[in-house]
């Protein structure tokens, strides 16, 4: 005998899947966090080499290889972090369509 199993379906951000607030900044933040992670440990760098490079503490760099503390970070941080490991960032700036209920912040990668 199968045991049927229930699900929902995700709608492509698990922040919004689990109704927390501001769910579409903190998924956007997510990625740029795992790009930055993505990269560091891409180039092999450790903990201490990556904080040089952002100018920052290694404490830091520890908290976002975690995850703890990417909520507080500011898109400004992450944006800046990213522009010091040699990657180009584009903003872009369009009305919501009619059809939504609010305005969304988004990041492709």
């Amino acid at each position: 005998m199968t045991k049927k199993i229930e699900f929902t379906d995700s709608c492509g951000n698990v922040f919004a899947d689990l109704d927390l607030e501001n769910a579409d900044e903190m998924l956007a933040k997510s990625t740029l966090a795992i790009t930055i992670r993505k990269i560091i440990k891409k180039r092999g760098l450790t903990q201490a080499q990556a904080a040089k490079i952002f100018s920052t503490h290694q404490t830091q760099i520890a908290r976002l290889n975690k995850g703890s503390s990417v909520k507080s970070m500011s898109f400004d941080l992450l944006l800046s972090w990213l522009t010091k490991l040699d990657q180009d960032i584009t903003v872009t700036i369009k009305r919501k369509p009619c059809n939504r209920k609010s305005a969304a912040i988004h990041v492709a990668v």
